[in-house]
């Protein structure tokens, strides 16, 4: 019997118990379609947090008073307890840093308030920045300016605000020049960014950014700032750059030499390399888990080709009176065995990149489909088809010729 009258069969056989094979796919597909859909929303979120949320760039770094990537807690409750990073710090960096081509300071608030006339909108950000922090992290406007030198020199009670604010309380109205309300204190605008979209169902593009002195006006000076700097070259620049920052604000905050830093600096890579660590934790804890729903699916196949087996015992003893090898009828369960496992596979792909693409309509979490992904969901799903189904077809093919004529079901 040659392989393709080895599949016409058994694929007549699975044809026959149609409801059967289908219901006896259901394991397979879930697992495939597990890993497709984790693999698919890891990458796109590995590659959104690369380019959108870490993006500082190669040249780049961020001190903190303390890193808000840590994960461990007596770090975390340690950096509590420092010294805020001030305005004077950021004046001292910036005053003495020579490898550093821009120094800024920011400070946020991540649930802000903004009113225009009767209408509003919840959970703002809103920034206080330096205006060197523009070229920093590259804001672009379409429409009005950046704020600027004079606008921090003066407390300037000045924003520029995000499409979200003018979508939802200017609609169809020049924003310029309009005075809103950023959690009760009164702002002129005078720019519009750039429309970014949304992630993981948050929008981008709700925020309001100010001159960081207005923000301490409004807010206080309490809070530690956040001071970036931009090397003015990368490789050897950069180093020297972040050792000069190190080596200011050791000074300024009286840091004894041999003792640790009472501050954090963290890169992209730095900050890329945390993000991996714990998405490669999430990665490998839901492959386990969909690697379970494989072995569950694998098993309900195997004992789905036993029945097969025990309902097809006549038949394989008329065709083994009729000449057929033991070879030829262990292909021919392994081929069906092998069948289910791969539609599986090929429906549990197509379903986890429905579920993905899905997710990512309804409420933006990033996803990125690999073809390497797709070749080992399918590769994996007929690896599953082969190993379980080899004790059922070997089983098949030592069945004696005399005995299985004689069974009856």
């Amino acid at each position: 019997m040659n392989i393709s009258e080895a599949i016409k069969i058994a694929f007549q056989s699975l044809w026959a118990n149609k409801l059967r094979s289908a219901l006896t796919l259901l394991g397979v597909v879930i697992g495939v379609a597990a890993v497709i859909a984790v693999v698919t929303f890891v990458n796109g979120i590995n590659g959104y947090v690369a380019t959108k949320i870490f993006n500082l760039g190669a040249d780049v770094f961020i001190v903190f008073k303390s890193s808000p990537a840590t994960t461990n807690i007596d770090k975390v409750l340690e950096g509590e307890k420092r010294k805020d990073l001030t305005m004077e710090d950021y004046e001292a960096v910036l005053e003495a840093c020579k490898h550093c081509e821009w120094v800024g300071a920011a400070l946020r608030n991540e649930s802000g308030h903004v009113k225009y006339g009767e209408q509003s909108i919840t959970d703002t950000w809103v920034r206080g920045m330096t205006p060197s922090m523009v070229p920093i992290l590259d804001v672009d406007l379409t429409a009005g300016r950046m704020i600027n030198d004079i606008d921090m020199r003066n407390n300037s009670a000045v924003v520029v605000i995000g499409p979200d604010i003018v979508d939802k309380l200017m609609p169809g109205m020049d924003p310029i020049d309009k005075e809103i309300r950023v959690d009760g204190w009164v702002y002129r605008v005078i720019g519009v960014g750039k429309r970014k979209g949304k992630t993981l169902g948050q929008s981008l593009d709700n925020y309001a950014i100010m001159p960081i002195t207005s923000y301490q006006k409004q807010n206080g000076s309490h809070t530690s700032v956040r001071i970036s700097g931009k090397a003015a070259a990368s490789g050897a620049g950069f180093d020297e750059a972040m050792d000069e920052t190190r080596a200011i604000l050791r000074a300024r905050r009286h840091v004894h030499p041999g003792d640790d830093d009472n501050f954090d600096i963290e890169t992209n890579d730095s900050l890329l390399s945390i993000w991996s660590n714990f998405s490669g934790t999430f990665f490998y804890a839901m492959i386990g888990i969909a690697a379970i729903s494989l072995v569950v699916g694998g098993i309900v196949i195997m004992n789905i080709m036993l029945v097969s087996v025990t309902e097809r015992t006549r038949e394989i003893g008329i065709r083994k009176a009729m000449g057929a090898r033991a070879n030829d009828i262990l292909l021919q369960f392994l081929i069906e065995s092998l069948f289910l496992a791969k539609a599986g596979g090929l429906i549990g792909v197509l379903l986890g990149i429905v579920v993905a693409k899905g997710v990512t309509l309804a409420i933006g979490m990033p996803s990125e489909i690999k073809l390497w992904a797709v070749a080992a969901g399918v590769l994996v799903a007929a690896s599953v088809g082969i190993f379980f189904g080899v004790y059922p077809a070997r089983r098949a093919a030592k069945l004696d010729p005399i005995t299985a004529l004689r069974f009856e079901t």
